[in-house]
């Protein structure tokens, strides 16, 4: 009786290792999980256009996508893709698992079209970003220098 009670135990315990490690998969971390960082606007040099710039992060398992963005700065704010220095519009970025989506100047933009009024260093602006699967998200955006550099921070 007891050399059946070890391997029993053992094979008991390699299910009960297999059965939490394909639920915790599965369960753990199965949505998208969105964030934004390092959000910014530089202070326009346009009185009807401006650039906006942030990261979406997704600690989340599975990926999402950004398909709008408005504010109520702009009448629109279109999403632009950047690639070998030209610019084009898109009408959505994907955002992957475990992975983020970034907007920076010479790459992925946002645009602000048609400004209602003008941002100045200092101000903030509000946006709301729509994905696909995941809730809108708001997003303060700080206005900052016209020559403002997040790699040293002015």
């Amino acid at each position: 009786m007891r050399r059946l009670a070890v391997p029993a135990a053992a094979l008991a315990a390699a299910l009960a290792l297999a059965g939490c490690g394909g639920s915790g998969d599965s369960a753990g971390g199965s949505k998208a999980d969105l964030s934004v960082s390092s959000s910014y606007m530089p202070q326009p040099v346009s009185a009807d256009m401006a650039a906006g710039f942030l990261t979406v992060v997704n600690k989340g398992g599975t990926k999402d996508e950004l398909t709008s963005v408005s504010s109520d700065v702009a009448d629109r704010v279109t999403l632009h893709s950047t690639t070998g220095g030209s610019m084009q519009e898109v009408t959505s970025f994907a955002v992957p698992a475990h992975g983020q989506l970034v907007f920076n100047s010479g790459g992925n933009h946002l645009m602000f079209e048609k400004l209602k009024r003008e941002p100045k260093q200092g101000d903030t602006i509000t946006l709301r970003l729509s994905f696909t699967e995941s809730g809108p998200l708001t997003v303060e955006m700080p206005v900052k220098s016209a020559t403002y550099n997040p790699s040293t921070g002015h």
